[in-house]
Protein backbone atom coordinates (compact mmCIF):
# COMPACT_ATOMS: atom_id res chain seq x y z
CA UNK A 1 0.00 0.00 0.00
CA UNK A 2 1.27 3.21 -0.62
CA UNK A 3 2.13 6.12 1.79
CA UNK A 4 -0.28 8.17 -0.54
CA UNK A 5 -3.18 6.34 0.26
CA UNK A 6 -2.81 5.64 4.42
CA UNK A 7 -2.14 9.60 4.26
CA UNK A 8 -5.69 10.36 2.32
CA UNK A 9 -7.45 8.41 4.45
CA UNK A 10 -5.75 9.85 7.50
CA UNK A 11 -7.11 13.21 6.76
CA UNK A 12 -10.25 13.25 8.58
CA UNK A 13 -9.12 12.96 12.35
CA UNK A 14 -6.58 15.62 11.95
CA UNK A 15 -9.23 18.21 10.68
CA UNK A 16 -11.42 17.17 13.75
CA UNK A 17 -8.46 19.87 15.65
CA UNK A 18 -10.19 22.58 13.24
CA UNK A 19 -13.58 22.38 14.32
CA UNK A 20 -16.89 20.94 12.70
CA UNK A 21 -16.86 19.92 8.93
CA UNK A 22 -20.33 21.12 7.97
CA UNK A 23 -21.78 24.36 9.08
CA UNK A 24 -25.31 25.81 9.51
CA UNK A 25 -25.53 28.91 6.49
CA UNK A 26 -26.70 31.47 9.53
CA UNK A 27 -26.15 34.68 8.36
CA UNK A 28 -26.40 38.19 9.87
CA UNK A 29 -27.64 41.75 9.21
CA UNK A 30 -24.90 43.20 7.84
CA UNK A 31 -21.16 43.05 7.85
CA UNK A 32 -19.02 45.95 8.22
CA UNK A 33 -16.62 46.26 5.91
CA UNK A 34 -12.90 46.30 6.67
CA UNK A 35 -10.52 47.82 3.82
CA UNK A 36 -6.60 47.62 3.76
CA UNK A 37 -5.07 50.89 2.64
CA UNK A 38 -1.48 51.90 1.91
CA UNK A 39 -1.29 55.73 2.45
CA UNK A 40 1.93 57.50 2.48
CA UNK A 41 2.64 56.86 6.24
CA UNK A 42 2.25 53.17 5.43
CA UNK A 43 -0.23 50.78 5.83
CA UNK A 44 -3.90 51.13 8.05
CA UNK A 45 -7.19 49.33 8.62
CA UNK A 46 -10.12 51.11 8.00
CA UNK A 47 -13.39 49.57 9.71
CA UNK A 48 -16.52 51.01 8.26
CA UNK A 49 -14.11 54.05 7.16
CA UNK A 50 -12.39 55.02 10.52
CA UNK A 51 -8.30 54.08 11.21
CA UNK A 52 -9.12 50.84 13.12
CA UNK A 53 -5.47 49.70 14.82
CA UNK A 54 -5.95 46.43 16.70
CA UNK A 55 -5.68 46.14 20.57
CA UNK A 56 -6.11 42.53 21.02
CA UNK A 57 -5.14 39.53 22.95
CA UNK A 58 -5.45 35.64 21.88
CA UNK A 59 -6.99 33.21 24.30
CA UNK A 60 -10.27 31.78 25.73
CA UNK A 61 -10.54 34.38 29.09
CA UNK A 62 -13.33 36.62 29.76
CA UNK A 63 -13.63 38.80 26.83
CA UNK A 64 -16.03 40.89 28.99
CA UNK A 65 -12.71 41.51 31.18
CA UNK A 66 -10.05 41.96 28.71
CA UNK A 67 -12.57 44.84 27.07
CA UNK A 68 -12.75 46.40 30.43
CA UNK A 69 -8.53 46.63 29.89
CA UNK A 70 -9.60 48.49 27.14
CA UNK A 71 -8.44 45.91 24.46
CA UNK A 72 -11.01 46.39 21.16
CA UNK A 73 -10.24 42.89 19.31
CA UNK A 74 -9.74 38.96 20.12
CA UNK A 75 -7.96 36.48 18.15
CA UNK A 76 -9.17 32.87 17.44
CA UNK A 77 -7.30 30.17 16.27
CA UNK A 78 -10.13 27.84 14.81
CA UNK A 79 -13.98 28.50 14.29
CA UNK A 80 -14.59 26.02 17.43
CA UNK A 81 -17.20 28.35 19.11
CA UNK A 82 -16.90 31.60 16.68
CA UNK A 83 -20.72 32.10 16.80
CA UNK A 84 -21.23 32.72 20.45
CA UNK A 85 -17.74 34.68 20.12
CA UNK A 86 -18.49 36.60 17.80
CA UNK A 87 -22.04 37.80 19.32
CA UNK A 88 -20.53 38.49 22.44
CA UNK A 89 -17.42 40.52 21.02
CA UNK A 90 -20.28 42.38 19.14
CA UNK A 91 -21.99 43.20 22.72
CA UNK A 92 -19.02 44.44 23.64
CA UNK A 93 -18.06 46.48 20.91
CA UNK A 94 -15.25 44.86 19.83
CA UNK A 95 -13.84 42.60 16.60
CA UNK A 96 -12.51 39.27 16.20
CA UNK A 97 -9.76 37.67 14.07
CA UNK A 98 -11.36 34.46 13.26
CA UNK A 99 -9.08 31.75 12.68
CA UNK A 100 -9.43 28.77 10.31
CA UNK A 101 -7.31 25.88 11.02
CA UNK A 102 -5.30 24.47 8.66
CA UNK A 103 -3.43 21.50 9.24
CA UNK A 104 0.11 20.84 10.53
CA UNK A 105 2.31 18.08 9.12
CA UNK A 106 3.64 17.00 12.09
CA UNK A 107 -0.10 16.27 13.26
CA UNK A 108 0.01 14.16 10.08
CA UNK A 109 -1.83 16.29 7.76
CA UNK A 110 -0.14 16.09 4.33
CA UNK A 111 -0.23 18.79 1.70
CA UNK A 112 0.96 16.42 -0.70
CA UNK A 113 -2.24 14.83 -0.55
CA UNK A 114 -4.97 16.45 -3.10
CA UNK A 115 -7.87 14.61 -0.92
CA UNK A 116 -6.60 16.09 2.15
CA UNK A 117 -6.28 19.47 0.63
CA UNK A 118 -9.87 19.65 -1.62
CA UNK A 119 -11.25 18.72 2.21
CA UNK A 120 -9.36 21.64 3.76
CA UNK A 121 -10.53 24.11 1.54
CA UNK A 122 -14.21 22.88 1.10
CA UNK A 123 -14.21 23.26 5.68
CA UNK A 124 -12.55 26.68 4.79
CA UNK A 125 -15.42 27.78 2.51
CA UNK A 126 -18.44 26.39 4.92
CA UNK A 127 -16.95 28.63 7.56
CA UNK A 128 -16.46 32.13 5.08
CA UNK A 129 -20.20 31.50 4.39
CA UNK A 130 -21.58 31.02 7.77
CA UNK A 131 -19.56 33.73 9.25
CA UNK A 132 -18.64 36.49 6.68
CA UNK A 133 -21.74 38.57 7.41
CA UNK A 134 -21.35 38.65 11.17
CA UNK A 135 -20.65 42.64 12.11
CA UNK A 136 -17.56 41.59 14.55
CA UNK A 137 -15.71 40.37 12.06
CA UNK A 138 -12.14 41.88 11.36
CA UNK A 139 -10.03 39.32 9.54
CA UNK A 140 -9.60 36.21 8.06
CA UNK A 141 -6.75 33.98 10.03
CA UNK A 142 -5.90 31.23 7.39
CA UNK A 143 -3.97 28.79 9.39
CA UNK A 144 -1.85 28.97 12.77
CA UNK A 145 2.26 28.02 11.90
CA UNK A 146 1.04 25.41 9.21
CA UNK A 147 4.40 26.08 7.77
CA UNK A 148 6.03 23.99 10.46
CA UNK A 149 9.17 24.58 12.61
CA UNK A 150 11.54 24.61 10.12
CA UNK A 151 12.66 26.37 7.09
CA UNK A 152 8.75 27.05 6.42
CA UNK A 153 9.26 27.20 3.07
CA UNK A 154 7.58 24.22 1.12
CA UNK A 155 5.56 25.77 -2.29
CA UNK A 156 3.09 23.05 -1.75
CA UNK A 157 1.94 24.28 1.82
CA UNK A 158 1.94 27.80 0.46
CA UNK A 159 0.00 27.22 -3.06
CA UNK A 160 -2.59 25.41 -0.85
CA UNK A 161 -2.97 28.82 1.85
CA UNK A 162 -3.00 30.67 -0.95
CA UNK A 163 -5.95 28.78 -3.00
CA UNK A 164 -7.66 29.14 0.50
CA UNK A 165 -7.42 33.01 0.64
CA UNK A 166 -8.28 33.58 -2.83
CA UNK A 167 -11.83 31.61 -2.07
CA UNK A 168 -11.97 33.48 0.77
CA UNK A 169 -11.57 36.85 -1.38
CA UNK A 170 -14.19 35.81 -4.10
CA UNK A 171 -16.73 34.76 -1.01
CA UNK A 172 -16.18 37.58 1.13
CA UNK A 173 -14.33 40.80 -0.33
CA UNK A 174 -15.08 42.92 2.61
CA UNK A 175 -12.42 40.85 5.26
CA UNK A 176 -8.84 41.06 4.07
CA UNK A 177 -6.93 37.79 4.44
CA UNK A 178 -3.92 37.43 7.31
CA UNK A 179 -1.99 34.22 7.65
CA UNK A 180 0.47 33.28 10.35
CA UNK A 181 4.29 31.56 10.76
CA UNK A 182 5.91 31.00 13.67
CA UNK A 183 8.25 34.01 13.85
CA UNK A 184 10.13 35.23 10.68
CA UNK A 185 12.67 32.86 9.77
CA UNK A 186 14.07 30.63 7.14
CA UNK A 187 11.89 31.04 3.86
CA UNK A 188 8.55 32.03 5.65
CA UNK A 189 8.91 35.94 3.87
CA UNK A 190 9.80 35.03 0.66
CA UNK A 191 7.35 32.22 0.70
CA UNK A 192 4.49 34.18 1.82
CA UNK A 193 5.18 37.02 -0.79
CA UNK A 194 6.16 34.51 -3.87
CA UNK A 195 3.69 31.87 -3.23
CA UNK A 196 0.97 33.28 -1.27
CA UNK A 197 0.16 36.38 -3.49
CA UNK A 198 -3.41 36.58 -2.09
CA UNK A 199 -2.52 36.91 1.37
CA UNK A 200 -3.38 40.40 2.30
CA UNK A 201 -1.42 40.24 5.94
CA UNK A 202 1.51 38.51 7.44
CA UNK A 203 0.65 37.47 11.16
CA UNK A 204 3.81 36.66 13.01
CA UNK A 205 3.70 34.99 16.43
CA UNK A 206 7.29 35.72 17.52
CA UNK A 207 8.11 36.15 21.73
CA UNK A 208 11.81 37.16 22.22
CA UNK A 209 12.46 38.23 18.55
CA UNK A 210 9.30 40.58 18.56
CA UNK A 211 11.41 43.73 19.85
CA UNK A 212 12.93 43.11 16.21
CA UNK A 213 10.01 41.97 14.04
CA UNK A 214 10.22 45.34 12.39
CA UNK A 215 13.48 45.78 11.62
CA UNK A 216 13.97 41.88 10.54
CA UNK A 217 11.07 41.61 8.65
CA UNK A 218 12.60 44.55 6.02
CA UNK A 219 15.82 43.37 6.14
CA UNK A 220 14.34 39.65 4.70
CA UNK A 221 12.33 41.98 1.97
CA UNK A 222 8.70 41.71 3.55
CA UNK A 223 6.17 44.29 2.25
CA UNK A 224 3.37 43.55 3.21
CA UNK A 225 1.81 44.70 6.45
CA UNK A 226 1.70 42.74 9.45
CA UNK A 227 0.25 42.14 12.95
CA UNK A 228 1.65 40.54 15.75
CA UNK A 229 -0.76 37.52 16.40
CA UNK A 230 1.15 36.47 19.41
CA UNK A 231 3.96 38.12 21.63
CA UNK A 232 4.41 38.07 25.47
CA UNK A 233 7.43 36.37 27.23
CA UNK A 234 10.14 34.94 25.90
CA UNK A 235 9.65 31.67 25.36
CA UNK A 236 11.05 28.42 26.47
CA UNK A 237 13.22 27.44 23.63
CA UNK A 238 14.83 30.92 23.48
CA UNK A 239 15.94 30.91 27.50
CA UNK A 240 19.03 29.80 28.72
CA UNK A 241 19.10 26.10 30.54
CA UNK A 242 20.18 24.54 33.45
CA UNK A 243 23.10 21.47 32.81
CA UNK A 244 20.18 18.82 32.82
CA UNK A 245 18.53 21.38 29.95
CA UNK A 246 15.73 23.07 31.94
CA UNK A 247 15.20 26.48 31.12
CA UNK A 248 14.90 29.52 32.73
CA UNK A 249 11.95 30.99 33.21
CA UNK A 250 11.51 35.03 33.63
CA UNK A 251 9.81 36.55 36.50
CA UNK A 252 5.77 37.65 35.99
CA UNK A 253 7.63 41.32 36.85
CA UNK A 254 10.41 40.60 34.02
CA UNK A 255 7.61 39.13 31.54
CA UNK A 256 5.57 42.85 32.12
CA UNK A 257 8.67 44.55 31.04
CA UNK A 258 8.89 42.52 28.17
CA UNK A 259 5.40 42.46 27.08
CA UNK A 260 5.96 46.81 27.00
CA UNK A 261 8.93 46.81 25.52
CA UNK A 262 7.74 44.28 22.40
CA UNK A 263 4.51 46.87 21.75
CA UNK A 264 7.04 49.20 21.61
CA UNK A 265 9.41 48.26 19.26
CA UNK A 266 7.15 45.92 17.35
CA UNK A 267 4.24 48.45 16.67
CA UNK A 268 4.38 51.60 17.89
CA UNK A 269 8.07 51.95 16.29
CA UNK A 270 7.51 50.04 12.93
CA UNK A 271 7.46 52.94 10.77
CA UNK A 272 3.97 52.30 9.43
CA UNK A 273 4.08 48.31 8.57
CA UNK A 274 2.03 47.12 11.40
CA UNK A 275 -1.75 47.31 11.90
CA UNK A 276 -1.94 45.77 15.45
CA UNK A 277 -1.22 43.25 18.06
CA UNK A 278 -2.67 40.35 19.58
CA UNK A 279 -1.09 39.46 23.35
CA UNK A 280 -0.81 35.90 24.43
CA UNK A 281 -2.46 34.60 26.20
CA UNK A 282 -5.49 36.09 27.13
CA UNK A 283 -6.11 33.03 30.25
CA UNK A 284 -3.81 30.53 31.45
CA UNK A 285 -2.63 27.14 29.89
CA UNK A 286 0.44 24.46 30.08
CA UNK A 287 2.83 25.14 28.02
CA UNK A 288 6.20 24.42 29.16
CA UNK A 289 5.45 25.17 32.79
CA UNK A 290 2.01 25.86 34.74
CA UNK A 291 3.09 29.68 34.57
CA UNK A 292 4.80 30.41 31.12
CA UNK A 293 2.29 32.04 28.70
CA UNK A 294 -0.94 33.72 30.56
CA UNK A 295 -1.91 37.37 31.86
CA UNK A 296 -3.72 35.78 34.63
CA UNK A 297 -3.38 32.88 36.88
CA UNK A 298 -5.48 29.89 37.10
CA UNK A 299 -7.26 31.66 40.07
CA UNK A 300 -7.72 34.48 37.50
CA UNK A 301 -5.61 36.53 39.74
CA UNK A 302 -4.09 39.92 37.24
CA UNK A 303 -0.38 39.52 36.34
CA UNK A 304 1.92 42.73 36.01
CA UNK A 305 1.62 41.44 32.12
CA UNK A 306 -2.18 42.52 32.18
CA UNK A 307 -1.66 46.00 33.75
CA UNK A 308 0.75 47.17 31.05
CA UNK A 309 -0.90 45.84 28.25
CA UNK A 310 -4.12 47.92 30.51
CA UNK A 311 -2.15 50.99 29.94
CA UNK A 312 -1.47 50.27 26.25
CA UNK A 313 -4.80 49.46 25.53
CA UNK A 314 -6.69 52.21 27.72
CA UNK A 315 -4.27 54.78 28.08
CA UNK A 316 -4.83 54.39 31.61
CA UNK A 317 -2.98 52.00 34.46
CA UNK A 318 -4.88 49.80 36.41
CA UNK A 319 -5.66 51.18 39.80
CA UNK A 320 -4.62 48.26 41.78
CA UNK A 321 -1.22 47.26 40.33
CA UNK A 322 0.21 43.50 40.56
CA UNK A 323 3.13 42.90 43.11
CA UNK A 324 6.69 43.10 42.29
CA UNK A 325 8.63 40.00 42.02
CA UNK A 326 12.50 38.94 41.62
CA UNK A 327 13.92 36.08 41.18
CA UNK A 328 14.06 32.92 43.42
CA UNK A 329 17.52 32.68 45.58
CA UNK A 330 18.64 29.41 47.24
CA UNK A 331 21.06 28.65 49.64
CA UNK A 332 22.84 26.07 47.99
CA UNK A 333 22.61 24.22 44.50
CA UNK A 334 20.08 23.52 42.16
CA UNK A 335 20.91 19.84 41.83
CA UNK A 336 20.64 17.51 44.61
CA UNK A 337 20.71 14.56 46.37
CA UNK A 338 17.51 12.57 46.69
CA UNK A 339 15.34 14.01 49.79
CA UNK A 340 17.60 16.71 50.05
CA UNK A 341 16.16 20.29 52.43
CA UNK A 342 17.07 23.45 51.59
CA UNK A 343 15.63 27.21 51.88
CA UNK A 344 14.84 29.32 49.78
CA UNK A 345 13.87 33.01 49.60
CA UNK A 346 12.20 36.16 47.39
CA UNK A 347 11.95 39.52 47.15
CA UNK A 348 8.20 40.51 46.39
CA UNK A 349 6.28 44.12 46.56
CA UNK A 350 3.12 45.77 46.82
CA UNK A 351 3.39 49.15 44.44
CA UNK A 352 -0.04 50.23 47.38
CA UNK A 353 2.38 49.04 50.35
CA UNK A 354 -0.42 46.33 50.91
CA UNK A 355 0.79 43.04 52.85
CA UNK A 356 1.50 39.83 50.12
CA UNK A 357 1.02 36.49 51.25
CA UNK A 358 3.66 34.00 49.77
CA UNK A 359 2.56 30.84 48.66
CA UNK A 360 5.56 27.84 47.72
CA UNK A 361 4.50 25.22 45.28
CA UNK A 362 7.05 22.19 44.19
CA UNK A 363 5.94 20.34 40.94
CA UNK A 364 7.75 17.70 38.51
CA UNK A 365 9.42 19.40 35.45
CA UNK A 366 7.65 18.64 32.10
CA UNK A 367 10.28 17.98 30.28
CA UNK A 368 8.74 19.19 26.82
CA UNK A 369 9.07 22.62 25.80
CA UNK A 370 8.14 22.78 22.25
CA UNK A 371 4.79 21.34 22.08
CA UNK A 372 3.98 23.97 19.55
CA UNK A 373 0.72 24.95 21.52
CA UNK A 374 -0.33 21.53 22.17
CA UNK A 375 -3.00 21.17 25.06
CA UNK A 376 -0.69 19.38 28.22
CA UNK A 377 -2.33 18.48 31.32
CA UNK A 378 -1.39 20.29 34.13
CA UNK A 379 1.12 19.08 36.45
CA UNK A 380 0.48 17.93 40.15
CA UNK A 381 1.98 19.57 43.47
CA UNK A 382 3.83 17.46 45.51
CA UNK A 383 2.68 17.47 48.47
CA UNK A 384 4.95 18.07 52.09
CA UNK A 385 7.37 19.16 49.55
CA UNK A 386 7.10 22.41 51.80
CA UNK A 387 8.80 21.68 55.30
CA UNK A 388 7.98 25.41 56.53
CA UNK A 389 7.43 28.53 55.10
CA UNK A 390 7.75 32.40 56.72
CA UNK A 391 7.71 35.60 55.50
CA UNK A 392 9.57 35.50 52.46
CA UNK A 393 11.88 32.12 53.21
CA UNK A 394 10.64 28.45 52.49
CA UNK A 395 12.60 24.96 53.98
CA UNK A 396 11.76 22.51 50.67
CA UNK A 397 12.71 18.80 50.57
CA UNK A 398 13.04 17.25 47.80
CA UNK A 399 11.76 14.09 46.56
CA UNK A 400 13.38 10.72 46.89
CA UNK A 401 12.98 9.89 42.93
CA UNK A 402 15.10 11.67 40.70
CA UNK A 403 14.40 13.58 37.70
CA UNK A 404 13.81 17.36 36.78
CA UNK A 405 11.33 19.60 39.43
CA UNK A 406 10.73 23.33 39.50
CA UNK A 407 10.12 25.20 42.38
CA UNK A 408 7.29 27.77 42.71
CA UNK A 409 6.57 30.83 44.81
CA UNK A 410 3.27 32.80 44.17
CA UNK A 411 2.77 36.48 45.62
CA UNK A 412 -1.05 37.74 46.00
CA UNK A 413 -1.76 41.09 47.73
CA UNK A 414 -5.56 41.65 48.92
CA UNK A 415 -7.03 43.03 45.78
CA UNK A 416 -6.63 39.70 44.24
CA UNK A 417 -3.48 40.89 42.15
CA UNK A 418 -0.70 37.96 41.57
CA UNK A 419 3.15 37.60 41.24
CA UNK A 420 5.08 34.60 39.97
CA UNK A 421 8.55 33.55 40.16
CA UNK A 422 10.03 29.78 40.12
CA UNK A 423 13.15 27.94 39.56
CA UNK A 424 14.21 25.10 37.74
CA UNK A 425 15.59 21.83 40.00
CA UNK A 426 17.30 18.48 39.92
CA UNK A 427 17.52 15.22 42.18
CA UNK A 428 20.36 13.79 41.52
CA UNK A 429 20.44 9.87 40.15
CA UNK A 430 18.89 7.59 37.09
CA UNK A 431 16.00 9.09 35.67
CA UNK A 432 13.20 7.49 34.86
CA UNK A 433 9.53 8.41 32.76
CA UNK A 434 7.47 9.26 35.38
CA UNK A 435 4.44 6.76 35.11
CA UNK A 436 1.91 7.12 33.39
CA UNK A 437 2.40 7.95 30.24
CA UNK A 438 -0.31 8.48 28.06
CA UNK A 439 -0.37 7.58 24.08
CA UNK A 440 -3.81 8.23 24.68
CA UNK A 441 -6.05 10.62 26.76
CA UNK A 442 -9.64 12.29 26.32
CA UNK A 443 -8.25 13.65 22.87
CA UNK A 444 -5.87 13.29 19.85
CA UNK A 445 -4.17 16.91 20.74
CA UNK A 446 -2.19 15.63 24.01
CA UNK A 447 -0.82 12.80 22.61
CA UNK A 448 2.91 12.43 22.47
CA UNK A 449 2.38 9.69 19.27
CA UNK A 450 0.32 9.99 16.32
CA UNK A 451 -2.28 7.69 15.02
CA UNK A 452 -0.72 8.51 11.31
CA UNK A 453 0.63 4.71 10.67
CA UNK A 454 -2.54 3.57 9.01
CA UNK A 455 -2.44 -0.43 7.60
CA UNK A 456 -4.53 -3.41 5.71
CA UNK A 457 -8.09 -2.13 4.00
CA UNK A 458 -7.54 1.47 5.56
CA UNK A 459 -10.14 2.47 2.66
CA UNK A 460 -13.07 1.38 4.90
CA UNK A 461 -11.91 2.55 8.40
CA UNK A 462 -12.99 6.06 10.11
CA UNK A 463 -11.21 6.90 13.20
CA UNK A 464 -12.51 9.26 16.13
CA UNK A 465 -10.05 10.34 18.60
CA UNK A 466 -12.95 12.48 20.40
CA UNK A 467 -15.61 10.49 20.82
CA UNK A 468 -17.64 11.45 23.23
CA UNK A 469 -20.74 9.29 23.23
CA UNK A 470 -19.27 6.03 24.84
CA UNK A 471 -16.46 6.58 27.24
CA UNK A 472 -14.83 4.94 29.79
CA UNK A 473 -13.35 7.68 32.04
CA UNK A 474 -13.39 11.14 31.02
CA UNK A 475 -15.35 12.85 28.11
CA UNK A 476 -13.79 11.22 24.83
CA UNK A 477 -12.75 8.37 23.87
CA UNK A 478 -11.63 6.44 20.39
CA UNK A 479 -13.73 5.02 18.26
CA UNK A 480 -12.48 2.68 15.41
CA UNK A 481 -15.16 1.87 12.83
CA UNK A 482 -14.49 -1.19 10.17
CA UNK A 483 -16.79 -1.39 7.56
CA UNK A 484 -15.17 -3.71 5.04
CA UNK A 485 -16.10 -7.15 4.08
CA UNK A 486 -13.68 -9.22 6.57
CA UNK A 487 -10.05 -8.36 5.58
CA UNK A 488 -8.33 -5.93 8.33
CA UNK A 489 -7.25 -2.85 9.50
CA UNK A 490 -4.93 -1.35 12.16
CA UNK A 491 -3.89 2.10 12.80
CA UNK A 492 -0.17 2.36 14.27
CA UNK A 493 0.92 5.30 16.99
CA UNK A 494 3.87 7.16 15.75
CA UNK A 495 6.77 9.42 16.83
CA UNK A 496 7.20 11.66 14.64
CA UNK A 497 3.89 11.39 12.41
CA UNK A 498 4.19 8.99 9.05
CA UNK A 499 7.61 7.54 10.71
CA UNK A 500 8.01 4.00 9.01
CA UNK A 501 11.32 3.65 9.88
CA UNK A 502 13.24 6.51 7.97
CA UNK A 503 13.15 9.36 10.14
CA UNK A 504 14.44 9.05 14.14
CA UNK A 505 12.36 9.58 17.22
CA UNK A 506 10.19 7.85 19.77
CA UNK A 507 10.25 7.97 23.56
CA UNK A 508 12.68 6.38 26.34
CA UNK A 509 10.36 4.25 28.19
CA UNK A 510 12.52 2.46 30.15
CA UNK A 511 10.92 1.00 33.35
CA UNK A 512 7.89 0.58 32.04
CA UNK A 513 6.41 -2.81 33.17
CA UNK A 514 2.95 -3.05 30.86
CA UNK A 515 0.77 -1.09 28.75
CA UNK A 516 -2.50 -0.75 29.85
CA UNK A 517 -6.18 0.21 28.19
CA UNK A 518 -9.56 -0.31 27.89
CA UNK A 519 -11.51 -1.37 24.96
CA UNK A 520 -15.08 -2.60 24.15
CA UNK A 521 -16.88 -3.46 21.11
CA UNK A 522 -20.32 -2.43 19.89
CA UNK A 523 -21.93 -5.69 20.14
CA UNK A 524 -19.29 -7.98 21.54
CA UNK A 525 -17.22 -10.58 19.59
CA UNK A 526 -15.40 -8.32 17.90
CA UNK A 527 -11.68 -9.74 17.66
CA UNK A 528 -8.84 -7.35 17.88
CA UNK A 529 -5.27 -7.32 18.98
CA UNK A 530 -2.91 -4.86 20.55
CA UNK A 531 0.86 -4.10 20.36
CA UNK A 532 3.69 -1.69 21.13
CA UNK A 533 6.47 -1.00 18.31
CA UNK A 534 6.07 -2.28 14.82
CA UNK A 535 9.12 -1.24 13.34
CA UNK A 536 12.36 -4.04 12.39
CA UNK A 537 15.04 -4.17 10.44
CA UNK A 538 14.71 -0.34 9.92
CA UNK A 539 17.59 2.56 9.17
CA UNK A 540 15.37 3.56 12.65
CA UNK A 541 13.67 0.38 14.32
CA UNK A 542 11.42 0.66 17.34
CA UNK A 543 13.85 -1.03 20.07
CA UNK A 544 10.59 -3.58 20.96
CA UNK A 545 8.12 -5.25 19.09
CA UNK A 546 5.53 -7.04 21.35
CA UNK A 547 1.97 -7.61 20.74
CA UNK A 548 -1.05 -9.74 22.00
CA UNK A 549 -2.48 -12.75 20.35
CA UNK A 550 -6.11 -11.98 19.11
CA UNK A 551 -8.68 -11.35 22.05
CA UNK A 552 -12.39 -10.98 21.44
CA UNK A 553 -14.12 -7.84 22.97
CA UNK A 554 -16.99 -7.78 25.31
CA UNK A 555 -19.79 -5.24 24.85
CA UNK A 556 -18.76 -3.82 28.62
CA UNK A 557 -15.60 -2.25 29.11
CA UNK A 558 -12.49 -3.91 30.11
CA UNK A 559 -9.13 -3.86 30.75
CA UNK A 560 -6.10 -5.34 28.82
CA UNK A 561 -2.69 -5.34 29.67
CA UNK A 562 0.44 -6.08 27.57
CA UNK A 563 2.95 -6.89 29.95
CA UNK A 564 6.70 -5.42 28.72
CA UNK A 565 8.61 -6.59 31.43
CA UNK A 566 12.22 -7.32 30.04
CA UNK A 567 11.52 -5.78 26.55
CA UNK A 568 14.10 -3.26 25.91
CA UNK A 569 11.77 0.18 25.68
CA UNK A 570 14.60 2.77 24.97
CA UNK A 571 13.90 4.09 21.79
CA UNK A 572 9.97 3.25 20.71
CA UNK A 573 8.89 4.90 17.34
CA UNK A 574 5.51 3.30 17.71
CA UNK A 575 3.87 3.26 20.52
CA UNK A 576 0.79 1.89 20.14
CA UNK A 577 -0.96 -0.69 17.18
CA UNK A 578 -4.59 -2.17 16.96
CA UNK A 579 -5.24 -4.44 14.58
CA UNK A 580 -9.14 -5.12 13.81
CA UNK A 581 -10.48 -8.42 11.63
CA UNK A 582 -13.53 -7.84 9.21
CA UNK A 583 -16.61 -9.48 9.70
CA UNK A 584 -20.05 -9.10 7.28
CA UNK A 585 -21.64 -6.76 9.09
CA UNK A 586 -19.41 -3.46 9.78
CA UNK A 587 -17.31 -3.46 12.96
CA UNK A 588 -16.98 -0.93 15.60
CA UNK A 589 -14.35 -0.93 18.83
CA UNK A 590 -14.10 1.94 21.68
CA UNK A 591 -10.36 2.71 23.29
CA UNK A 592 -9.65 4.99 26.10
CA UNK A 593 -7.05 5.29 28.60
CA UNK A 594 -4.11 3.61 26.72
CA UNK A 595 -1.08 4.27 28.63
CA UNK A 596 1.93 2.99 30.03
CA UNK A 597 2.45 2.14 33.22
CA UNK A 598 4.71 0.63 36.02
CA UNK A 599 3.74 -1.81 38.42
Amino acid sequence: MTGLKMHRVFYAWVLLLAGPLFFDQATFAAAIPVELRQTEGGWQLLRNGEPYLIRGAGGSGSLERLAAAGANSVRTWSVDGAEEILDEAHELGMTVTVGIWLGHERHGFDYHDPSQVEAQLQQAREAVLKYRDHPALLLWGLGNEMEGFESGDDPVIWAAVNDIAAMVKELDPNHPTMTVTAEIGGGRVESLHKNSPEIDIHGINSYGGAPTVAERLREGGGTKPYVITEFGPVGPWEMPTTDWGAPYEQTSTQKADFYARSYQQAIVEADGQALGSYAFLWGTKMEGTATWFGMTLNDGAKLGALDVMTEIWSGEAPPDLSPTIEPLVLDGPAALEPGAVFESSVDVADPEDEDVVLKWVLRPESGEYLTGGDFRPLLPDIDGAVVEAAGNKATIRMPEEPGPYRLFAYAHDPAGNAAVANIPLLVKGQVRPRMPVFVYEDGFESMPWAPSGWIGNVDSLTLDGDYGEVTYQGPAAIRMHYTGRHNWVGVAWQNPPNNWGDQDGGFDLTGASALELWARGEYGGEKVSFGVGLLENREYSDSAVVKTDTVALTSDWKRYRLSLEGEDLSSLKTGFVVTLQGRRSPVTIYLDNVRFIRE
